[in-house]
């Protein structure tokens, strides 16, 4: 019964508590609005100023301390423009003296292996008409025929043969030619870059990777004239 007494009393408070009485007109309109309203406008524009000022942190802050992770030349590269200038390779080819030596070379070795097969082809195409027409006149027997026969199949494998390998051989020469002419002129322009100190120069040539360059970025004339003079002064 006494605790009956003392529980009562506290289930009518909080119900007082609960079921409070509204108030009134004026009191509603007296009250001041609040000054800081939390929504999710709040939440927005708390979020864009914290983005704001992650990036004044990494900007002004974070410049000083990110060098020490990064590589130097990395640092150089992101620190600097690039100097770039490209060689006309069509007009290497052409006008480079160097080019003209060694591809007048590989034409006389191509007419000179060409020659050396015309000659047999001719000489095996005259033995092959002499034998139809001793098998035609019948001035042949046919054990010769068939010796004759094999001897002009044998003479056409080997004439075949030498083909493929006179072939072969223009083509490692052309591929020589190749490598030294790279090499001769990637060597100069290392050379030549010591004074000019461009980050990149380029090979450009019809119808190759680079569709389009700037004229202004031609360096292909004073390459031309430095490789020809020494050219010439290794020559003498």
């Amino acid at each position: 019964m006494q605790e009956e007494n003392i529980e009562k009393p506290q289930v009518k408070e909080e119900t007082e508590n609960f079921y409070h009485q509204p108030e009134s007109v004026s009191e509603a309109v007296d009250r001041k609005p609040p000054f800081f309203v939390f929504n999710s406008n709040t939440l927005l524009g708390l979020v864009l100023l914290a983005g704001l000022v992650a990036l004044y942190v990494l900007y002004f802050i974070g410049s000083t301390t990110s060098e020490k992770n990064v590589p130097m030349q990395v640092q150089k590269a992101l620190g600097k423009s690039l100097s770039v200038a490209y060689v006309n390779i069509d007009s290497l080819n052409v006008r480079y003296e160097y080019v003209n030596i060694l591809r007048r070379d590989l034409e006389s070795t191509g007419k000179k292996l060409q020659a050396e097969l015309m000659a047999e082809q001719s000489a095996l195409e005259k033995e092959g008409a002499e034998f139809q027409r001793q098998v035609s006149a019948n001035t042949i027997s046919e054990d010769k025929a068939k010796q004759v026969y094999e001897q002009l199949m044998q003479k056409s494998t080997l004439l075949d043969q030498k083909k493929q390998r006179y072939t072969q051989q223009v083509a490692n020469q052309e591929m020589n030619m190749n490598i030294q002419l790279v090499d001769s002129v990637t060597s100069f322009l290392k050379r030549f870059n010591q004074q000019y100190r461009f980050d990149y120069i380029l090979g450009y040539k019809s119808g190759g990777e680079i569709l389009m360059a700037n004229d202004t970025l031609d360096i292909t004339q004073p390459v031309l004239d430095a490789l020809n003079k020494e050219y010439r002064q290794k020559k003498k």
